[in-house]
């Protein structure tokens, strides 16, 4: 079946190459973005795709663009993170654009939503590989805001699969640690590592995994999305200084900062079983392939969802 998709965030790295993976099957899809992390030129000119710029946070323009396009699938990968004091702007994106996009939904009939929630919902988990059924008890304004979001999301009545992320590697990424080190090393600057473990997904794996949500019949669910392997963010640096051909030199490891979190890690088998899924890719293989893309297209610009990373 081929979908009127409604995607939120499609200007960032996830909804890019979303957009880049379901517009050559014959789907159909609006973008909604306000282009605050995302960018406009990273969408291509394609006769179904059309763009408009504006937020989710406006119940006005979400209804009304709902009613015009008339989607059967909704995407919600919108989402505020870029400055982490900003509880205000978190809060209205995360879960009051979430609940916009819930009862436009309602409205229209919308025959399955798929939402992206962050792996950060768990706050410090008792347990990693984090199992599907542990707790949430998020501590950051990222965190807080976006499973407040979900939760409205998955009581809303409709059809909602949730997709609780992994750390997920491809074009046009522009988080995290690896584009961090990647333009640090090239430009002999000096580098830090946190003492945390994270798991990577390649974004290939996730698109595979996001073609089934759409076309299975998968019932309404939360359902992590990992390899449910662990890698030390210094095993991240690295990979990265040996990539570049430059020998490791010693660097700090920073204990956890106050919003960090030591170990996350999902627990994807609840989710492999429902799916028939598993990641193919492992984590050298995937961060090999993030770096052949920096060195062919290059680093833009880099976020954190943590305040004790914004240093220069």
């Amino acid at each position: 079946m081929k979908h009127k998709i409604f995607l939120t965030g499609g200007a960032g790295c996830l909804g890019t190459s979303i957009i880049d993976a379901l517009l050559p099957i014959g789907h159909e899809i609006f973008v909604l973005d306000n282009f605050v992390t995302g960018k406009k030129q990273n969408l291509p000119n394609h006769p179904n795709l059309t763009v408009f710029e504006g937020s989710v946070t406006n119940k006005e323009h979400v209804s009304k663009l709902f009613s015009e396009f008339k989607p059967t699938l909704v995407i919600n990968s919108a989402a505020s993170y870029k400055d982490p004091s900003n509880w205000k702007e978190d809060s209205e994106t995360n879960i009051i654009g979430s609940i916009n996009i819930a009862k436009a939904s309602i409205d229209n009939n919308v025959k399955k939503v798929i939402n992206f929630q962050t792996a950060l919902c768990y706050g410090r988990p008792d347990i990693t590989p984090i199992p599907i059924d542990s707790p949430t008890k998020p501590f950051t304004s990222y965190g807080i805001s976006k499973t407040a979001g979900e939760q409205y999301l998955m009581n809303s009545g409709l059809n909602v699969v949730s997709m609780r992320l992994a750390n997920i590697c491809g074009p046009r990424l522009a988080i995290g640690p690896i584009p961090t080190f990647y333009t640090r090393l090239k430009a002999g600057k000096s580098c830090f590592c946190s003492d945390t473990i994270r798991d990577f997904i390649d974004m290939e794996d996730f698109l595979e995994i996001l073609s089934l949500a759409i076309t299975k019949e998968i019932q309404t669910g939360i359902y992590n999305i990992s390899t449910g392997k662990g890698t030390s963010i210094k095993e991240v640096f690295d990979e990265v200084a040996s990539y570049l051909g430059i020998t490791a030199p010693v660097v700090p490891i920073l204990p956890v900062g106050a919003d960090d979190i030591k170990e996350v890690v999902l627990d994807p088998t609840h989710t492999e079983k429902k799916f028939n899924w598993k990641a193919k890719y492992d984590f050298k293989q995937t961060i090999i392939r993030q770096l052949e893309w920096y060195d062919k297209f290059g680093v833009t610009d880099i976020y954190s969802h943590l305040s004790s990373q914004k240093k220069n």
